[in-house]
Order: structure tokens, then sequence, then C-alpha cells
């Protein structure tokens, strides 16, 4: 399998293209509807957070196609409103996840030691969690 070697211009074209439709979303009329995510909240914490997924991923023992489906799911995180909580804080906690596991896609050194961090569950309970 061949390693990429990612230098920072291409992670920022990466971190922007992944987070850039959530930044335009914020200034769409809100009147608009939105589609609907393709995981809802609760299906993410029972397949990824509870589900063994995540933990998987980030061991380093998942395949290809289990990364992108964590990755699909944190991105549908950042499409979901929080059940409660700022939306600037929720899009700050789901990106940072989306963006990781991202970099666990592509292969980034220290993807997985990102992906650990950014999913601390007590971080995104204590302000979003009914």
């Amino acid at each position: 399998m061949r390693k990429y070697v990612w230098g920072i211009p291409s992670l920022l074209f990466l971190a922007s293209a992944v987070l850039a439709p959530f930044a335009l979303a914020n200034q769409q009329d809100e009147d608009k509807p939105k589609p609907k995510p393709k995981h809802t909240i609760k299906e993410v914490m029972k397949e990824a957070m509870k589900g063994g997924l995540l933990k998987k991923v980030s061991g380093g023992e998942a395949t290809d196609d289990e990364k992108k489906e964590l990755l699909d799911m944190f991105i549908s995180m950042l499409e979901n409103k929080p059940p409660k909580g700022e939306m600037e804080s929720w899009h700050n906690l789901a990106g940072a996840s989306a963006l990781a596991a991202a970099k666990v896609v592509v292969g980034r050194e220290g993807g997985a030691e990102e992906l650990k961090a950014a999913t601390n569950c007590k971080a995104c309970h204590s302000q979003h969690k009914p």
C-alpha cells in the first residue's frame, strides 16, 4: 500500500473542502429547506461510538470502507442540529471529529491520535446532550 505524504497546503484544502459547506449553510436563508442528514445523531452514537467503529478506526484495525463510513457519520453530525447548546460549539466539536476522521482516511500521520482526542464524549455531551 502506498503512503501519501500530505503537506500543510493539501491539508488546509482538505479541511476547507470538508468544512466549507457548513460555513455556507449558515449564511443561507433560514426559510430554505435543508437536505436531511444521512445519519441521525442517535444512529452515529449507536453505530460509531457505542458500536465500536470509532475504536476500530482509531486503533488502526479498520478497512478503508470502515474509515470512510466513520467520516460519513461525522459529516452527518455536522449536518444535524444539536438537541441543546449553541450551533457554533456543535460545529467546532463535530467539525474537529470530522476533520480528524478525514485525516485517518487519507493516511495522515498522527490522524488516529487526533481522532481519539477529538472524540472526547464528555466534551460534547456536557454541552449538547439533553
